[in-house]
């Protein structure tokens, strides 16, 4: 069963959590969520293999959180709508396997889905 990857190759955390992947012989599918966002479904059926709320796969510092988003009680589907809207907001990396993802965040934290 091939695992994917919502990878940023700019981002550390990403590199190393595709690193680890690899030298587990992941057979890794590589998807550059800035490049290919993930539909509304898409993103939403991740989110709940993750377990976390859609806030909780923010990524907050990002200016266009900060402008357009910080203290505001949205909804999980208006999050996931500005998640695919503002690819850049989707914390990185997340790896899916089958009916599991997980955060990378640490890095090592994907392997408990493996």
């Amino acid at each position: 069963m091939e695992t994917t990857i919502l990878h940023n190759p700019r981002c550390g955390k990403s590199r190393q959590a595709l690193k680890l992947l690899h030298e587990k012989g992941e057979n890794v599918q590589i998807v550059e969520y800035l490049k290919n966002v993930p539909s509304v479904d898409e993103m939403t059926l991740i989110i709940n293999k993750t377990g976390l709320k859609p806030e909780e796969l923010i990524r907050k510092n990002e200016r266009i959180f900060k402008e357009h988003f910080k203290g505001k009680a949205l909804s999980d589907k208006d999050w996931i709508k500005a998640m695919v809207e503002n690819p850049i907001l989707i914390e990185r990396p997340i790896v899916i396997k089958e009916n599991k993802a997980a955060l990378g965040r640490p890095p090592e934290d994907v392997l408990r889905i493996l």
